[in-house]
């Protein structure tokens, strides 16, 4: 946590993934203002292109040749463009030449940037999708026209292809690639996290990003525990928008959707989840009680807990009343291990954390439970 006061602390108690590298630190230093422990762990790095010779060769060709139609795929991708530019000297004489250009943008993100540069975005696609700017110009017509595309760092999206084969002269804008995860550990430490009830949300900015965390999950084996926390809802796996969402749907893991396409909005939709009742929540003999990995809020108030006792209270709590063993309690504690002794002494812990000797029932030969209420 940092020295800066808190907006409000709705998200106290809360450990957040940042699954990007582009404005991750815009992202954690708004979700530490609302409470969150928040760290960076992107799955994928950004590598720009800002002195690549085909950028600025290109750059020169729609200067010396200006294009009808600029697509902007991506927000990112385009301002770094307009920075080449103007390192290079390059950023009056392209300006002039796309005076009389029709912008088309993949989106919200994409739409601020052709502002931010200076331009006007003619036609923004809503579903955020290569195929919807496809359907929107071939309907429109683009034979004979000279149409600019800024690429994402994925690669090619088919709009190329297309285009050329309804007529269309394409040139072809790619200014930043996807690269390895700057540390591969604490991909790997996030997605351990997520598995397990160390973290209570991932966040996603990028498809080719949520993709690779993806991978990341499966080649540990964890992929189906992260599925499970998220289907009850104690996992908050949050997607800028529905093309960043694409991937872990397919992976059928329920993800939530910023409701504008904008970091902010991402911010918010985490902020709501906790805030409107969204996270599950159990009423018990101690109080409401909703589950955080840095502890628990009972009837609206955070009680910090050990690594341990919050361990074993998430186990009990998505159990939802059923007896749990002294072995299967054993297993969800931080080192592993079936030591009777540690349940007994995390068990014992939470209680005086609760504040109250009967929110965990012991069963006698069976094991303990969640005193929930029915």
């Amino acid at each position: 946590m940092t020295g800066r006061p808190l907006l409000d602390a709705v998200l106290t108690g809360c450990t957040i993934v940042i699954a990007a590298d582009r404005r991750a630190g815009d992202l954690v230093t708004a979700l530490e203002r609302r409470g969150a422990q928040a760290y960076r762990a992107p799955a994928l790095s950004i590598l720009p292109n800002a002195d690549d010779d085909l950028l600025l060769q290109r750059t020169r060709e729609l200067i010396a040749d200006p294009p009808d139609i600029v697509i902007v795929t991506t927000g990112v991708g385009f301002r770094g463009w307009m920075d080449a530019a103007h390192e290079n000297g390059l950023a009056e004489e392209l300006a002039h030449a796309f005076r009389d250009t029709q912008f088309v943008a993949r989106g919200p993100k994409a739409h601020g940037a052709i502002q931010q540069a200076g331009f006007t975005a003619d036609w923004v696609a809503e579903s955020e999708t290569a195929a919807e700017v496809g359907e929107y110009l071939t309907v429109g017509g683009v034979s004979g026209r000279r149409v600019a595309v800024q690429h994402h760092g994925a690669g090619s999206d088919g709009l190329d292809e297309l285009l050329t084969a309804h007529g269309a002269e394409v040139v072809s804008i790619t200014v930043y690639r996807w690269g390895p995860p700057p540390d591969p550990k604490i991909v790997s430490r996030s997605v351990m996290q997520a598995a397990t009830g160390e973290a209570d949300a991932v966040l996603f900015t990028s498809a080719p990003g949520a993709a690779e965390w993806i991978r990341t999950a499966e080649r540990a084996g964890r992929l189906d525990a992260i599925r499970r926390r998220a289907a009850s809802g104690r996992l908050l796996l949050a997607s800028v928008g529905p093309v960043t969402a694409a991937p872990l749907e397919q992976s059928g893991l329920r993800t939530t959707l910023a409701v504008r396409g904008r970091l902010g909005s991402l911010v918010r939709c985490v902020v709501d989840h906790y805030a409107t009742g969204a996270a599950p929540r159990e009423e018990t003999a101690a109080g409401t009680i909703e589950v955080r990995s840095g502890g628990a809020l009972v009837d609206g108030r955070f009680v910090p807990l050990s690594r341990a006792s919050a361990s074993v209270l998430g186990a009990l709590f998505d159990a939802g009343g059923r007896v749990l063993s002294r072995e299967e309690l054993g297993r969800v504690l931080p080192r592993g291990g079936e030591n009777a002794h540690a349940v007994e002494m995390a068990i014992a812990r939470l209680r005086e954390a609760l504040g109250c000797s009967d929110a965990v029932k012991t069963v006698i030969k069976r094991g303990y439970r969640l005193s929930v209420k029915e």
